[in-house]
């Protein structure tokens, strides 16, 4: 069970949550600081794509994110910076758009086991998620710009271990905080 779950409905249910997921994403991804020496900006995705797959599970966090991304591709200018349509793929950053359905994937299914419910289990998620992220974007950028593994870390990873901390942080209050809201006691699965 995820706090999805508690959510009285089924289908109809569903697809909202998937499709506001998809437009919690493209909304953070508008807060965007351009950074001088890597393509790759600061956004609020992160905190949306692990926050949000967390509370939703994985089924629904794939959906939202593939939706997230479909949408963008056919031109919503959703992306960081306002960016939209096919051109995307051809940039340094895209690898990071694909990171964000693995890892909503992965922060998913381990909210299912319990791992929304502390804030030591939080971060483990959290962790996890970004380093999915981390791993696919560094790959995409390094792929696109012809860097070996110490630079594409270097532009696409290190400039945002502290943010990423900082999300890591609101979320460890946040999801085991919602449990409580919601009634239920944040233990894991029996």
């Amino acid at each position: 069970m995820v706090l999805a779950d508690l959510i009285p409905g089924t289908l109809v249910k569903d697809v909202l949550l998937v499709l506001g997921f998809a437009a919690l994403t493209g909304l953070s991804a508008q807060v965007s600081i351009r950074l001088p020496f890597t393509p790759v900006p600061i956004t609020g995705q992160t905190l949306a794509v692990l926050l949000g797959g967390m509370a939703l599970g994985a089924p629904r966090a794939i959906l939202g994110m593939l939706a997230y991304l479909a949408i963008g591709l056919v031109g919503l200018p959703w992306f960081a910076g306002g960016a939209g349509g096919w051109a995307v793929v051809g940039s340094a950053s895209f690898g990071y758009l694909l990171g964000f359905i693995l890892a909503a994937a992965v922060v998913g299914a381990l909210a299912a086991r319990g791992f929304d419910r502390g804030p030591l289990r939080v971060l483990l998620a959290m962790v996890a998620g970004n380093l999915l992220i981390y791993l696919v974007g560094a790959t995409w950028l390094a792929l696109d710009l012809h860097l070996g593994p110490a630079a594409a870390i270097s532009l696409g990873v290190t400039p945002f271990l502290v943010g990423d901390a900082l999300k890591a942080a609101i979320a460890m209050g946040l999801l085991p905080g919602a449990w409580r809201l919601a009634g239920r006691r944040p233990e894991l699965p029996g």
